[in-house]
C-alpha cells in the first residue's frame, strides 16, 4: 500500500541529521519513504502505513500551529509513537504542556518515561528502576516540583544513600550539611533546572524543600509530602524498609535506582533487590523499568550501557559453562531467594 502525505513546511527536522527521524519510523514502522516534490511517499503493510500517515499529519499540523521541534526531541518523540499504537504525537507534544514543572515543559521522550510519569500520577507509591541517563530522578524532581507548584502537596523531600562510590573522600570540612551535599548534588541539579535559583534557596531555607541523606529520615512520619529515594541500590534492606514506612498521609513517594551500580560493600543485599522481591504484587504500588532504548544523554551512553550489558551477560555464561555444578563458590546474600533475605529485616 502506498499513501502520500503533503509536506510544506518542516521538512529539515522531519528528516534530521543524516535523516535519523525519518529513518525512526521507518524501522519502527516497517515502512519505506521517499520525498517526493511537496510530499512524502510512503510505502509498505497497510496497517503500517495508515499509522505512518497519521503521525506525519499530527507533525505537518502541529507545525501549521507554530510548534517547533528540535531534533533530539522529535527524535523520543518518534520513537514513543512508532513502539506505543495507543499514543499519538499530538498527545504526547501537548502532554508536556499540560504539566507545570517551575520554569520547564516536558514531555515523556519514550514509552517507559511515559508509564514513569503516568504511574507516578496514579499510585502513591513507585519504584523506577533502570541505567543511568533514563530520566528516572529528573522526572521524579518535575513531578515532584509539579507536586509542589499547584499546591498538592506542601514539601518536597529528596534523600539518597551517602555512599561512597569506589572513591574514598577521607575528611570532608564544613558543618553537616555541607559534608552530605557532594554525595545530593544530582538532586540539587534538577531543582535547579526546574526552578530560578532564588526561589530553590528560599524554599531550602524555608524547608518546603529539604535535601538530606537517608539517615536523618529515622523515626519521622512524612505527611503532605513529595518524597524521592534516589539512589536505592544503595540502601540496605533495613533502610529501604525503615525510609518506604515513612510514608504519611496525602504522601507520594518514587523511589529511583540501578541495580547494576550497587556500591555497597561485598555481601550486603541491597534494598532496592529487595524492595522489588518483597513488594512484587502489592496493591498501590507500581514498578516501571528502563532499559538502554530510554537513555536521553548522548547517544554513545546508549552504546556504553549495551556493551556493558553484553559484557555482563557473557560473563555469567562463562562463569555457568566454567562451574556448571555452582561448587566453587559460596551462594552470596544477593543468589538467596526473596524470603530467605526477607525475615532477616527487623520489624521495628
Amino acid at each position: 500500500m502506498k499513501i502520500s502525505v503533503q509536506i510544506t513546511r518542516g521538512i529539515e527536522p522531519l528528516f534530521g541529521t543524516r535523516d535519523e527521524n525519518i529513518r525512526v519510523l521507518e524501522s519502527g514502522l516497517s515502512v519505506h519513504t521517499s520525498l517526493l516534490n511537496d510530499s512524502l511517499e510512503i510505502e509498505g503493510d497497510e496497517p503500517n502505513v495508515i499509522r505512518a500517515a497519521s503521525i506525519l499529519e499530527d507533525y505537518v499540523a502541529l507545525v501549521k500551529e507554530g510548534q517547533s521541534f528540535t531534533n533530539g526531541d522529535l527524535n523520543s518523540y518518534l520513537r514513543v509513537v512508532t513502539e506505543d499504537p495507543e499514543v499519538t504525537l499530538r498527545s504526547l507534544v501537548h502532554s508536556g504542556r499540560q504539566r507545570n514543572f517551575g520554569k520547564k515543559t516536558l514531555a515523556p521522550k519514550t514509552v517507559n518515561q511515559r508509564r514513569y510519569v503516568e504511574a507516578i500520577e496514579r499510585h502513591d507509591l513507585v519504584f523506577g528502576v533502570g541505567p543511568a541517563g533514563t530520566g528516572k530522578t529528573y522526572l521524579a524532581v518535575a513531578m515532584a516540583v509539579s507536586a509542589l507548584v499547584n499546591k498538592r502537596v506542601s514539601r518536597i523531600v529528596l534523600t539518597r544513600p551517602a555512599v561512597e562510590a569506589g572513591e574514598r573522600l577521607g575528611f570532608l570540612p564544613g558543618n553537616l550539611q555541607e559534608k552530605v551535599d557532594p554525595y545530593l548534588r544530582p538532586l540539587y541539579d534538577a531543582l535547579y533546572d526546574m526552578l530560578e535559583s532564588e526561589k530553590v534557596e528560599k524554599l531550602l531555607e524555608r524547608a518546603v524543600i529539604e535535601v538530606a541523606p537517608i539517615a536523618f529520615m529515622r523515626g519521622r512520619t512524612l505527611n503532605d509530602s513529595f518524597i524521592i529515594f534516589d539512589e536505592a541500590q544503595n540502601s540496605t534492606a533495613e533502610q529501604m524498609k525503615m525510609l518506604l514506612t515513612r510514608q504519611g498521609f496525602n504522601s507520594k513517594m518514587v523511589v529511583t535506582g540501578d541495580l547494576t551500580q550497587v556500591d555497597l560493600p561485598s555481601g550486603k543485599r541491597s534494598g532496592l533487590t529487595d524492595a522489588t522481591d518483597v513488594l512484587r504484587g502489592v496493591e498501590g504500588i507500581s514498578f516501571v523499568y528502563f532499559d538502554e532504548r530510554d537513555v536521553v544523554r548522548h547517544p554513545l551512553v546508549q552504546r556504553i550501557v549495551k556493551a556493558y550489558e553484553r559484557y555482563q551477560e557473557g560473563r555469567q555464561l562463562a562463569l555457568k559453562l566454567s562451574d556448571p555444578a555452582g561448587e566453587m563458590a559460596a551462594p552470596s546474600p544477593e543468589s538467596l531467594p526473596a524470603g530467605a533475605a526477607a525475615h532477616e529485616i527487623p520489624l521495628n
